[in-house]
């Protein structure tokens, strides 16, 4: 009875309060030969971890940039050579201006369209070069462009009439059945116009038509200069082939000989000194 009675002071030795002991129980612990946890808290970098990391660090570790390069950290630096190439082809793209790779293309101005006179008058250079070719080489002259058809039939004294212009020039022309006779002004076509070119403008509506040879040609021509007659006498003989076939008439005016060029030099008009020109104002 008297071991089982304990005194008031014992017991409150005996019993310990929750709160002491749980803050004493890592010295309790270490007291009784525990080892103590190594697990860090939860947001605490253990000084191991640092260590470790410092260490790879100083070895040569890959830098957050190299291991970008290389795909997050993995891969070897053999796969990250075409990547940075890669990479510095982009800039290099990127800095070059679109476009500036590419070879301009030549744009040619487009030629005007000609008129029917030009047209007529080119066609008379190229004939008449042609004929220079020809007889310097010694080569026969080259064949009129055969006739779309034959040339119509004509009475022994049959003649056709017809006027011819061109600016200032005025020229009448006659064509009679004959041998390829050319006159203007009751002398040979030679020697009224000395050029070729002229000679062959004159001829042109004959040549086309396959009637050279088988008409004799009169004109009389005034007015205007050299160039403008024989455009003229052109105009009038086309009219008069008109006249013996009249479908003649599309191929001639297809190839402008049925046009007449119309510019005229302007009159002089009163108080001025050229047709447009005024005399200089004096104020004072």
């Amino acid at each position: 009875m008297m071991d089982d009675e304990k005194t008031p002071d014992a017991v409150d030795e005996d019993a310990q309060p929750a709160g002491p002991v749980a803050e004493d129980d890592s010295s309790s612990s270490q007291a009784a030969g525990e080892e103590p946890s190594s697990t860090p808290p939860a947001g605490e970098a253990s000084p191991s971890d640092a260590d470790a990391s410092a260490a790879g660090d100083s070895v040569g570790g890959p830098t957050p940039e190299e291991a970008l390069a290389t795909g997050r950290g993995g891969g070897s630096p053999a796969e990250a050579g075409p990547a940075a190439e890669d990479a510095k082809s982009d800039e290099k793209k990127k800095d070059v201006i679109p476009g500036a790779d590419l070879e301009p293309i030549a744009v040619e101005p487009e030629a005007p369209a000609l008129s029917a006179e030009e047209r007529a008058r080119v066609e008379a250079e190229e004939e008449e070069r042609a004929k220079r070719e020809a007889e310097l080489t010694g080569a026969d002259e080259p064949d009129a462009e055969a006739a779309s058809r034959a040339p119509a039939e004509m009475e022994s004294g049959a003649r056709y009439l017809a006027t011819g212009k061109r600016k200032r020039s005025i020229a009448r022309v006659t064509l009679v059945p004959g041998d390829g006779k050319f006159e203007v002004n009751k002398r040979p076509l030679e020697e009224f116009f000395p050029r070729p070119l002229h000679q062959t403008m004159a001829r042109q509506p004959l040549a086309v038509s396959g009637y050279e040879g088988n008409v004799d040609v009169r004109v009389r021509v005034h007015g205007g200069g050299i160039s403008g007659q024989a455009g003229a006498v052109r105009h009038g003989v086309a009219r008069a082939l008109t006249e013996i076939d009249a479908e003649l008439r599309g191929d001639l005016k297809r190839r402008g000989f049925l046009t007449r060029d119309a510019r005229v030099k302007e009159r002089r008009k009163a108080g001025l000194k050229k047709a447009r020109k005024r005399p200089q104002f004096s104020k004072r």
